[in-house]
């Protein structure tokens, strides 16, 4: 290890009375030097404040941010120093991936979460997409992140009314004072998708909300894309009404074009998962592919119309901070 490697802090988002800490785990095998090196588990109920009352006492120059069940790869810091060194990056990141040994079904959703029609640009989280690059909010995701410590203080924080999301408007305003934010598909953690279908669901429409509440807060042109899914839910709400109205006419039956479009494109992307995912963990995944947009849309609409108190949020959440050793 290089001397002029810098000091690294990770933070880790914990339950109260959680004590399996799979990332805690995971950290202590870091292939990084003990004496640069420290850990901190925030216990709480609002990771956004848990995560920025650690910034406050963190040591580190960088801080590397882990989920409480995110797997990190041993080399993950040492493959990103040579980044740290630049200045003018800001933010290191990576995909989360399903572990292999996850249950069949973990791994029918990750058939959906890195597939293009349903997350676009953004299935970079959830797979080694490309070569390392220089990236925007889409492809970086909290779980798995580092960010420079003082251009972190700078910007106060993460916005402690979003969750999630807190994370993209903070990358957003490190671009816009010219940071550059880097994404690496090597620099990856292992973590399991949602248990169950339901779960699965519920994920999906509190993106949906969080990304809506992050435009709210911080609207920028890169969110245009996230606005398909809840003009598709409106599209589909139309089509119902224009059925039940005037159901059989000319206009009704044109109508239907769009739904036929989606439905060819769910098929092709069904093909295009199966060449990396296997045809059976595909072909489970048509039915979630084709209803993704339908969740992540309607908590999009109701993330547009939901009530933003950070002072609330700070005033519910009690944090307890835990130093811990290798």
């Amino acid at each position: 290890m290089s001397e002029n490697s810098p000091n690294v802090t990770i933070i880790i988002a914990a339950r109260p009375d959680q004590a399996d800490i799979q990332a805690l785990a995971g950290a202590r095998q870091l292939e990084y030097a003990a004496d640069r090196l420290e850990m901190i588990i925030a216990r709480g109920k609002q990771p956004s404040v848990q995560r920025n009352e650690a910034l406050k006492v963190a040591r580190g120059d960088w801080l590397y941010f882990l989920d409480d069940d995110s797997v990190p790869q041993p080399g993950n810091l040492r493959r990103a120093q040579p980044l740290l060194a630049d200045p003018a990056v800001k933010m290191v990141g990576g995909p989360n991936l399903c572990p292999a040994a996850a249950p069949w079904l973990e791994q029918v959703f990750a058939v959906v979460l890195g597939s293009w029609l349903a997350f676009g640009p953004s299935r970079a989280r959830y797979a080694r997409v490309g070569e390392a690059r220089q990236t925007s909010e889409k492809e970086l995701i909290l779980c798995n992140l580092m960010v420079r410590r003082d251009a972190m203080l700078e910007l106060g924080g993460f916005h402690e009314a979003l969750y999630p999301n807190e994370e993209n408007a903070l990358m957003d305003q490190l671009q816009k004072r010219g940071g550059k934010l880097v994404y690496d598909p090597q620099f990856s953690v292992e973590r399991r998708p949602r248990r169950t279908l339901r779960a699965f669901a519920r994920m999906l429409r509190t993106y949906g909300r969080g990304r809506a509440e992050q435009f709210r807060v911080n609207p920028t042109l890169r969110s245009a894309l996230n606005f398909i899914p809840p003009l598709f839910c409106a599209y589909l709400a139309g089509l119902l009404v224009l059925e039940c109205v005037v159901p059989g006419s000319v206009a009704a039956r044109w109508a239907w074009a769009p739904l036929v479009l989606y439905g060819i494109a769910v098929l092709l992307q069904t093909i295009a998962s199966a060449t990396t995912r296997g045809w059976l963990h595909s072909i489970a995944a048509m039915p979630l592919l084709a209803v993704s947009p339908v969740l992540y849309g309607i908590g999009f609409w109701t993330g547009m119309f939901t009530r933003l108190r950070a002072d609330e949020s700070r005033a519910r959440a009690e944090v307890t901070l835990e130093r811990v050793t290798r």
